[in-house]
């Protein structure tokens, strides 16, 4: 496979970015991992949306050319179960087993990975691909509803916060500390009725699959850091300075569930890879 162009970038530093790319002779994948909604870590040197994506990069680094996404679904399961199982933190609560670990406080991920042998893309969870210039994604359902809230409130909470905003970045995000409860509760439906990877069974019938055939094609993977994805990596980045620059809190443009907050670079990590099969 050929690789054209790729960038990881994290919000604040790489040493803490969240996203990830592998990139072997038979898969090429972007994994995002889902930002803590808790304080509590699975890892203790780590969040847990980085462990978890670390985990799935080298489980798909070892992965048998020809695994049907079926088996790559129970294989990534059990890895990341058996990460709840070798955590004293996850299992520090008395009377707690890995199978009573709740949504929010779990590992959590999206990936979108290309199966050269299987000439398909599986996406599992809130990612994005372009092939051939067509845009695909499988969005969170819930997603749209909260961050709409959360434009909603955002100038209300500004008004009455006064340590809410430093110039066009956020110190505290009082609008989605607002929606926040919301955005736990909604995880209770993970694996229920959208697929995420988290170490329970994979709800297979949230997870979208897009086939190509024998010809040539060009592909982009890419996480939800880039909140507009152009077939190019210049374009898009140009696409989110743009953002970045004209509406830093993700209420007008682009709404999200969380903005530009002081210090970061961006709102979010943001991986982008771009290659002909």
């Amino acid at each position: 496979m050929k690789i054209i162009e790729q960038q990881l970038i994290g919000k604040l530093s790489q040493a803490d970015c969240e996203d990830g790319i592998v990139a072997t002779s038979d898969f090429i994948a972007v994994i995002d991992g889902s930002t803590s909604k808790t304080p509590r870590r699975i890892n203790p040197a780590m969040k847990n949306g980085r462990y978890c994506m670390m985990l799935i990069s080298d489980f798909i680094k070892n992965l048998r050319a020809g695994i049907t996404l079926h088996e790559f679904c129970d294989g990534i399961t059990a890895h990341i179960f058996k990460a709840y199982e070798q955590s004293e933190s996850a299992l520090s609560r008395p009377s707690t087993s890995a199978a009573q670990i709740p949504p929010h406080e779990r590992l959590c991920a999206s990936a979108v990975i290309y199966s050269r042998a299987r000439r398909e893309i599986w996406m599992i969870g809130d990612c994005q691909c372009i092939v051939d210039g067509r845009h695909y994604e499988n969005p969170k359902p819930y997603e749209e509803q909260l961050a709409n809230r959360r434009a909603s409130l955002f100038h209300q909470c500004y008004y009455d916060e006064d340590n809410m905003l430093d110039g066009m970045t956020i110190v505290h995000d009082y609008a989605r500390d607002s929606i926040l409860p919301d955005l736990i509760k909604a995880m209770q439906n993970q694996n229920k009725t959208y697929a995420v990877i988290d170490g329970f069974p994979i709800y297979t019938e949230g997870i979208k699959i897009i086939a190509t055939d024998s010809l040539q094609h060009e592909i982009v993977l890419a996480s939800d850091g880039y909140p507009f994805l152009k077939p190019t990596l210049a374009a898009s980045e140009e696409a989110l300075r743009e953002q970045l620059a004209n509406d830093p809190f993700n209420i007008k443009t682009y709404k999200a569930t969380k903005g530009l907050m002081h210090g970061n670079r961006s709102f979010d990590d943001r991986a982008y890879i771009r290659f002909i099969p």
